[in-house]
Formats: structure tokens, sequence, C-alpha cells
């Protein structure tokens, strides 16, 4: 026996008919048409509530304390990491030495030297901050900070 198209039919149960509401008393789902009475719900388009709303009552992220601190100085601070340091030649390095070397972007306004990679050569930095285990390492290879 060969199938087609017009004998294809969803399985029985796959498919239910749409419930009619506003049909009488007798319908069970009459009147108010199963939405109850008044607020957002019975409303056209209500129950659909904005994320964090809490039906007027302060919602949570209003109530709870601010937490963190953004620092103003981050945003103008570039980081300069060790080995690329290490890439330039040996002597003195100023702020300007780095922005010529294309290690910090025209917005920054100060350097920071920080930990990554290995140090040959020794530097003397003049004007730009180094963390701790960066000024260990420079000092390591024979160099020196002075901020």
């Amino acid at each position: 026996m060969t199938m087609h198209l017009n004998d294809l039919s969803p399985a029985p149960g796959a498919r239910t008919a749409r419930t009619r509401v506003g049909r009488g008393i007798g319908s069970g789902l009459g009147k108010t048409c199963g939405r109850g009475h008044k607020g957002s719900f019975a409303r056209k388009g209500g129950g659909k509530i904005k994320a964090g709303f809490e039906g007027g009552q302060t919602p949570m992220q209003r109530r709870l304390p601010k937490i963190g601190f953004n620092s103003p100085i981050a945003k103008d601070t570039a980081e300069v990491l060790l080995y690329q340091l290490d890439k330039l030649p040996a002597g003195e390095i100023t702020f300007a030495t780095l922005r010529e070397a294309k290690l910090v972007p025209s917005i920054a306004k100060r350097a920071k030297i920080v930990v990554k990679g290995e140090l040959t050569k020794a530097y003397t930095l003049k004007g730009i901050v180094a963390t701790a285990g960066a000024k260990a390492a420079i000092e390591a290879a024979g160099g020196s900070v002075t901020e």
C-alpha cells in the first residue's frame, strides 16, 4: 500500500482544540474568562512585568548596598609587561620612550610595569611605576626604578 500526503494526520492527542473563552456561564470560562478579577493578570498584555519589579516594593537591587570601586586612574594607566620591555634597547626608559615604541596607547597618561616574562637587559626606569615583583625583577637584572 502506498502513502499519500492527504493520508497523513497528526497522532491522536497531539493537537488540541483552542480553548474558546467568554462563551457563557455554563462553559466555566465565561465573564472573566479565567483571568480572575482585576490586577495586572486580568488586563490585556498583563503579567509582563520587567525583571526586578517587585510590585512597587523597593526592588532588591536598590535595597542592597553598593559595593566595589572603579578607580578613575585605571582608565588612563597602561600596563607594560616585562617581556615587552625586554624588546627595547637597554638603557634609560621614560614614558615618552614607551610611547615611541608603541607599548603605550595614545590615550594613556601613565604607565605601570607588570611582571610577565623574563628580563635580560639592565634598564633604568624614570617616571614609571612598577609593581613590587617587577621592581625586584628589574633590579635583579641590574637595573633601577626611580618614580
